[in-house]
């Protein structure tokens, strides 16, 4: 028997985020923008997901980075869970 090809309709490209909310530059302060890029767990979102160019996913991911750095910005991934079973024994 002959397998049967799996056939794919035609892609769609993914929409780049960074240029479709009119940002030039990255910056690590500018947390409602990183918030876009980082989904509901704390983890950054991959290229595919957002349709960055490499470069730019570069600058997003190093700009999150450093905002988790400073405590009031940006949570770690797993950050909630910790916190919540330190205020429920």
């Amino acid at each position: 028997m002959a397998a049967k090809s799996a056939r794919k309709g035609p892609t769609k490209a993914k929409k780049n985020l960074l240029d479709s909310l009119g940002v030039e530059s990255v910056d690590y302060k500018d947390t409602a923008t990183l918030r876009v890029f980082i989904s509901d767990r704390g983890k950054i979102r991959s290229r595919g997901v957002t349709g960055l160019t490499v470069q730019q996913q570069r600058q997003v991911a190093q700009a999150i980075k450093n905002a988790r750095e400073m405590p009031p910005t940006l949570p770690y991934p797993g950050q909630d869970r910790q916190r919540r079973a330190a205020l429920c024994p």
